[in-house]
Parts: structure tokens; C-alpha cells; sequence
């Protein structure tokens, strides 16, 4: 407890936690080693395959839909077992199946590969939400989120250029195999973290029969949903969060087909964009370190809405009227870099909130049902985009996507106060009703 205590002092020295420090030097490993299996991956099966654009979007779907269907399930098994031991487990298992890939000779297999994979990264993310919120005391989760955060923009810049260098240098094989080794390195990283026995449980919930671990499970399963819904602000800021990624993935999976509306357009475009993307995000995760998101998410989250809605419409008319030449490309960039800002700013002080909100017995099964809704966005936004393409073009899906989102995001904006105020009112609630149980169990006590 005294550590404890001692450890919690310490605010505005996050990097002295070393416990946090390593589940960060985890994340970073096998982060660069992500963008290098997905690099090599988008080499063998586009280019090297010549796979059609369905073959190619199913890649993506098998990555997705573990998440999508898994999500509270992973939850309920972070929130139960070591979580620990959980992360470890996942990366040993991905190291074996990343190596897989060197073998496979067909499309059906990586599918299979992939699926499996998706199945321990599922499993891996709600634990380690769950063990950040172990090892942060909430004085210190914004900055926590926000190099988390930056960590993985980093990655986003760095890791594409890194992977092309290898995969020119040495074959794709040769990215499988070191990214296998990255999750291997965060394997023996995360072994340094300190070991948690698993939560217990109620009481009440132990001394229940089989019919009852079976009722008991199920509503487990649920529970991630339960505690969103006891929450407004959480809630709501979820129905933004998932609506926001179902614009934008309309037009955002249509980013190379918009790019070929540009008459004599460079290649390159696509990767110095999506770098700056990433850039934006480091700026507004730094910005949010530094200021703090307090109470003030919900401003946060409606303004990143509005700037990504804002920067997606203009892309699409800027690429419908301009030509290929450097101040295209100036444009462009900068505006992916404010897309990226954007996207910091509604996500970053969002997460943040939720982990200083959701109970620590609660933390993965919450973080995994909030995978599975944002995972449906993430499927369902590419097929509508597709569709919309095809009926009207790459220019129109982006300036409708582009203002559907900025317009949620004044939505939100104008109904802030009315949902703050919903929430200060669960909360006062919630605090009635612990002290009421909390008299009760002192009088039973007592007697």
C-alpha cells in the first residue's frame, strides 16, 4: 500500500514507472513488427499474387471479424485471468503463426493465418487495457493514453518505410520472420511486468451452482455493456466514436481510388500522406499530454469530428479541381496532417476518460465490447464506400463522408451540456446507492 502510495506521488513522472515503461517498450516492439507483417503481406498477396480488390478486402475482414464477434468474450478473460500472462500467451502464439506465412502458398491459407491471428489480437488488447489500468494511477492516464498514442503513430510513420526498405533488401519472407522475432522480444518484455492474482469474484457469485456459473457467465459477458450504459457521457461518447469511423471509412477505404482522380499523380502521394496522417495524431496526442482532457472530452472529441469532416470534403474538392504538382501534393499532405490532429483529438482524450471511468474489474470486458462495436464501423464503413463509389464516384463519397462526420461533430458540440449534465446525475445516483449498500452491510455486520 505505502508503494502504492509512493508510486502515485509521483505525478508528471510517468516514465518513472517502470512497470508502464515496459508495457510501452512491448507495445513499441511489436508495433513496428505489425506494420512490417502487413507491409509484406500487401506486397506478396497485391503484387506478387495479382489478387483482385475482394480478395484484397477480404485480408481485411479477417482481421476485423475476430475482433468484431470476440470482443467481449476476450474481455471476460482479461477481466478473469492473469492478465499477464494473457499478453504473453498471445505474442508467443502470433510469433508461431506470423512464421506460418513464409509457408503459405495460397490465398485460403493466409485467410486461415490471418484469422487465427486476429483471434490472438483480440485476446491481447483487452488485457493490456486492463493492465495499464492496473499500473497508471488516474492523475496520470491522460499523458499514459497520449504516449501510448504517440507510440503507435510513430510506428505509422516509421514502420511503412522501414518495411519497404526490408522487403526491397531482403524479400518478404524475411519481414515475417522479424516480425515473429518482435513478439518474441515483447514476449520477454512483458515477463518483467509485475504478476496480479485474477479478480476476485462476489460473495454471492461463489456460491453459486452450475445453473448459476452458467447465468453468471452470460451475463459476464455482458457486463462490459452494462457498466457503458450506467455511464452518458461514456456511453454517448461511443455512439460518436463508432458513427464517426463509419463515415469516415467510407470514404477513407476509397483513399487510392480517389488518388487516381489526380491526372499524372505520384505514386508516392499515398505513403507521404498517410505518414502525415500519423504526424497529426503525434501532435494532438503531445497536445493533449501537455493540456490535459479533464472534463472536457466531449469538446474534444466534437471539435476532432468536425476538423476530420471538414479536412475529408476538402480533399475531395481540392482533388476534384486541382492537378498533380507539388502544391497538390502540398495540399494533400497538409490536409491528411490536420485529418490526423483530428483523429487525436476525438480518440485519444476519449480513451483516456474510459479508463479512468470504468472500474478495474470491468476494464477488459468494457474494452472489449467498445472493439467489437468499432470493429463493425471498420467493416461496415469500406462496403458502403465501395458502393457509393461505384454509383457516384471516389469525389462525392468524400465530401458526403466528410460532411456527415463534421456535422456529428457539432452535434455533439451543441449537445454537451445536456449529457454532462445526464451523467453528473448517474454519478451522484451511483454514489447514493454505494453508501446506501454500504450502511446495510455495516449494520448486518454489527449484528
Amino acid at each position: 500500500m505505502e508503494e502504492q502510495l509512493a508510486h502515485d506521488s509521483k505525478e508528471g513522472k510517468l516514465t518513472a514507472n517502470k512497470p508502464f515503461m515496459r508495457l510501452i517498450a512491448a507495445q513499441l516492439v511489436s508495433n513496428v513488427g505489425d506494420w512490417l507483417h502487413i507491409l509484406a503481406l500487401l506486397t506478396m498477396v497485391g503484387f506478387k499474387w495479382n489478387a483482385t480488390p475482394w480478395e484484397i478486402t477480404a485480408i481485411s475482414l479477417c482481421m476485423a471479424v475476430p475482433l468484431l464477434l470476440g470482443g467481449p468474450f476476450a474481455g471476460y478473460l482479461s477481466d478473469r485471468f492473469n492478465r499477464k500472462a494473457l499478453m504473453i500467451g498471445s505474442d508467443l502464439a502470433r510469433a508461431g503463426i506470423v512464421v506460418c506465412l513464409v509457408f503459405a502458398g495460397s490465398l485460403w491459407q493466409v485467410y486461415v493465418l490471418l484469422v487465427a491471428k486476429g483471434i490472438m489480437d483480440v485476446l491481447f488488447s483487452p488485457a493490456k487495457s486492463g493492465k495499464l489500468k492496473e499500473l497508471v494511477p488516474a492523475a496520470q492516464m491522460d499523458k499514459a493514453m497520449a504516449l501510448s498514442s504517440s507510440i503507435e503513430q510513430i510506428t505509422k510513420i516509421v514502420g511503412p518505410a522501414l518495411g519497404g526498405l526490408l522487403v526491397a533488401a531482403f524479400g518478404i519472407a524475411a519481414c515475417y520472420v522479424i516480425d515473429s522475432a518482435t513478439f518474441i522480444l515483447s514476449a520477454v518484455i512483458l515477463i518483467g511486468l509485475p504478476r496480479t492474482a485474477a479478480l476476485k469474484k462476489d460473495a454471492a457469485e461463489d456460491s453459486t451452482g452450475e445453473n448459476g456459473a452458467r447465468k453468471s457467465l452470460r451475463q459476464e459477458m455482458s457486463a462490459g455493456l452494462h457498466v457503458i450504459v450506467g455511464m452518458p457521457v461514456v456511453l454517448c461518447g461511443i455512439a460518436m466514436l463508432v458513427l464517426v469511423l463509419l463515415m469516415l471509412q467510407i470514404g477513407d477505404s476509397q483513399i487510392v481510388t480517389l488518388f487516381r482522380e489526380i491526372p499524372g499523380v505520384n505514386g508516392d502521394l499515398l505513403g507521404w500522406c498517410v505518414a502525415a496522417s500519423g504526424l497529426g495524431t503525434l501532435l494532438s496526442a503531445l497536445l493533449v499530454s501537455r493540456i490535459g482532457s479533464g472534463k472536457h472530452t466531449l469538446v474534444f472529441m466534437g471539435l476532432g469530428a468536425v476538423i476530420m469532416g471538414v479536412v475529408f470534403s476538402s480533399a475531395g474538392i481540392v482533388t476534384a479541381h486541382g492537378q498533380a504538382g507539388l502544391w497538390m501534393n502540398i495540399a494533400l499532405f497538409g490536409s491528411f496532417m490536420f485529418a490526423g490532429v483530428g483523429a487525436g483529438l476525438a480518440f485519444i482524450p476519449f480513451n483516456s476518460m474510459l479508463q479512468q471511468r470504468t472500474p478495474a474489474e470491468y476494464t477488459g470486458r468494457v474494452f472489449g465490447t467498445i472493439g467489437s462495436l468499432t470493429s463493425a464501423a471498420v467493416i461496415l464503413g469500406p462496403v458502403a464506400g465501395g458502393a457509393l463509389v461505384t454509383a457516384s464516384g471516389p469525389v462525392p463519397a468524400f465530401i458526403l463522408s466528410g460532411t456527415l462526420t463534421a456535422l456529428l461533430g457539432v452535434l455533439l458540440l451543441m449537445l454537451r451540456g445536456k449529457i454532462e449534465r445526464r451523467d453528473e446525475a448517474a454519478i451522484k445516483r451511483e454514489e447514493g446507492i454505494s453508501a446506501t449498500n454500504n450502511l446495510e452491510l455495516l449494520g448486518q455486520t454489527s449484528l
